[in-house]
């Protein structure tokens, strides 16, 4: 049986529509998902949307309608954009779900079997927008312009909750980051959650009396769920917690979770209270939290007050969905804050899809179509050029995926790209279309050497672009695409001795234009 891989995203706040950090976020997932399927791995991947909690009461009384019929609403949203994007998720959950009411009850009964739930009063700062709480010594302003370390405003609250006692695994954390350096990444991340956690821990606040709109507290009326501990959950329940009957053995296969693919600005949700929660519940903790960086408009931050908050259906309809995935994870160096802008996405996807890759595979194809009726040539006598440009291509895909395993996307679409430099410099030199009159015997040879290795790198890139890879690989009828396939010596010859026949090919990699208007 192939070995388990559970990646997850953060789930995704629906008080208002998706924006382009969630299609990020959901583009990085999808690629390693694809990545690890594609390495053999039996994959789960999930993301969704987190619908409780304060925000989305104001919102839902804001726009005149029952919080439900709300959270119906913008989750579709969310749901469409994963749809939209050709995200390949196992589960998109919804904290609404039944079955993650019962797993998020389940993990509350067992951190409170630990002893580590009491009830008192809380007062203290609250940030409605970031659904946290922060200390005095946290925030910067005064008076009504105090802010959280996020900016956003704080509110002074004061109500009965049950508190979790986070203090007490404030040195179990620490002795958790100590031994497990890759817990959290990158090492930015880590090494800002150690000094908060050395800093000291206050117990936490985790349910409410002030609203109902959450999952309710078992035994105690008119308690919900502070929204972090219900959120959290989810990982857990798309495994089938709390079962662990033979019904539902996904529970047993996939958890711990291998990632958490979760935004810089919620690394301390996901790398202090999580792993506390489940140590108190005695489950086991997921292996790593990757807190990646913000894409910014223009090197600015998105701002619905600025007027900067691009829709990212928008630049779908604008450059094609196979463009900005590309966009995403090649311009991005993965952990850190990127920039994006109508320039940049044509810029980097002609120069490198259209220009390059897309431009290599048209016109071999092309001529394969026209001047060979289709059929795929046949290698003859095989020249130290055909080699070098194998082994380089090799090399390429090598890199490409060693870099994904590690999480540096940019890095390894980097690599990947130098192979299909290499592809170019040889289609050059080789100029098969002046070897037609002179020498076919070679034509052939360099022909052939240009199918292999242009299947080579469709193969490696399809986790970032699978619609367009994909049609390349249809194109010279491919047959297997996971990383076995690349070691696949024998494909070119069963290929070439079918009656397969390439068509001319429509390109696919277009070039992009700018469009006349946009708001990227």
């Amino acid at each position: 049986m192939a070995d388990p891989y559970y990646i997850t995203t953060a789930i995704h706040y629906p008080n208002g529509r998706p924006h382009i950090g969630h299609a990020y976020e959901m583009v990085a997932a999808d690629a390693i998902a694809r990545f690890q399927r594609q390495a053999g791995r039996d994959v789960l991947f999930q993301t969704g949307t987190d619908e409780h909690g304060l925000k989305m009461v104001q919102a839902a009384r804001d726009r005149g309608v029952p919080v439900r019929e709300f959270a119906d609403e913008m989750s579709s949203y969310f749901s469409g954009m994963a749809d939209r994007l050709d995200i390949s998720y196992d589960r998109f959950i919804r904290t609404v779900d039944s079955d993650h009411y019962a797993a998020s009850q389940a993990i509350w009964e067992a951190m409170a079997d630990a002893g580590d739930l009491y009830l008192d009063r809380y007062e203290g700062w609250y940030s409605v927008r970031d659904e946290a709480f922060y200390d005095e010594s946290e925030l910067t302003g005064e008076g009504a312009d105090r802010r959280s370390p996020q900016g956003t405003p704080v509110e002074w609250t004061a109500e009965e909750t049950w508190f979790f006692r986070l203090s007490k695994y404030q040195q179990p954390l620490l002795d958790l980051y100590a031994a497990n350096p890759d817990f959290i990444r990158p090492e930015s991340r880590r090494n800002e959650v150690m000094r908060f956690v050395e800093g000291g821990l206050s117990d936490l606040s985790v349910s409410r009396t002030s609203f109902d709109w959450g999952v309710p507290v078992p035994g105690s009326p008119g308690h919900v769920m502070y929204v972090w501990v219900d959120a959290l959950t989810n990982y857990l329940t798309g495994t089938g917690y709390p079962n662990t009957g033979s019904d539902d053995a996904n529970l047993a296969r996939f958890w711990p979770a291998d990632l958490h693919l979760i935004g810089k600005d919620i690394v301390r949700f996901h790398a202090v209270f999580w792993p506390a929660f489940l140590m108190s519940a005695n489950i086991p903790l997921p292996k790593s939290v990757f807190g990646h960086g913000f894409l910014l408009t223009r090197g600015e931050k998105m701002s619905k007050s600025v007027g900067n908050v691009v829709d990212p259906m928008v630049l779908a309809d604008a450059f094609g969905v196979d463009a900005l995935r590309y966009f995403f994870l090649r311009d991005v160096s993965f952990g850190q804050d990127g920039s994006y802008s109508a320039e940049a996405i044509v810029t980097r996807v002609n120069a490198e899809l259209a220009n390059s890759f897309g431009n290599l595979a048209q016109r071999t194809l092309s001529f394969i179509a026209k001047n060979l009726d289709g059929a795929l040539p046949m290698a003859t006598a095989i020249e130290p050029a055909d080699a070098a440009l194998l082994e380089d291509v090799t090399a390429a895909c090598a890199a490409f995926r060693s870099g994904f395993a590690e999480l540096a996307l940019s890095h390894a679409i980097e690599a990947w790209m130098r192979g299909v430099f290499a592809c170019n410099q040889y289609i050059d030199v080789q100029a098969p279309w002046a070897l037609r009159k002179t020498d076919p015997a070679r034509m052939n040879t360099v022909l052939a050497t240009l199918v292999r290795a242009i299947r080579m790198l469709a193969i490696t890139i399809l986790p970032v672009v699978p619609s367009a890879a994909g049609k390349v690989l249809d194109q010279i009828g491919a047959e297997g695409r996971d990383h076995a396939a690349l070691d696949d010596d024998g494909w070119y010859d069963r290929q070439s001795a079918s009656e397969f026949r390439i068509v001319a090919p429509t390109g696919a990699f277009p070039r992009l234009e700018m469009p006349a208007e946009t708001d990227a």
